[in-house]
């Protein structure tokens, strides 16, 4: 169980690395924000996200209670603003030069991958909680 989590917590890290360059250009042009509502949730919610990427992989890896919660928090976001766990599987169409399709394939099997790692994010909270 604990490898399962700090497996998350390291899924997590990766994120983190990944939407380091979105996160760094949202914050130095967050004055160029469009006005329209959707824009500005959206672009509020990652950076929202990405605090709460480092709260839950920090508590993940320390096995803590927080860690977690946090990521329940954060779970409704990530299918809003499309930050999956295993979301660098997208690269790999672009990586090695295959079709668009293989994007939308990889693109569904990060929403389910998602609920599963929720799924098994609960169970094991249950059972050590």
């Amino acid at each position: 169980m604990k490898n399962t989590v700090r497996f998350f917590a390291i899924l997590d890290f990766i994120s983190i690395i990944l939407l380091a360059k979105q996160f760094w250009g949202i914050v130095t042009h967050i004055n160029e924000i469009p006005d329209q509502v959707v824009s500005q949730v959206k672009v509020w919610l990652t950076l929202f996200l990405c605090v709460l990427l480092f709260v839950s992989a920090i508590g993940l890896l320390m096995f803590r209670k927080f860690g977690f919660v946090t990521y329940y928090v954060q779970f409704p976001f990530r299918l809003i603003v499309w930050i999956f766990s295993v979301g660098f599987i997208t690269y790999l169409p672009e990586l090695l030069s295959l079709s668009e399709v293989w994007f939308n394939i990889l693109f569904r099997v990060c929403f389910i991958a998602e609920f599963f790692r929720l799924y098994f994010t609960i169970q094991i909270h249950r059972k050590v909680f």
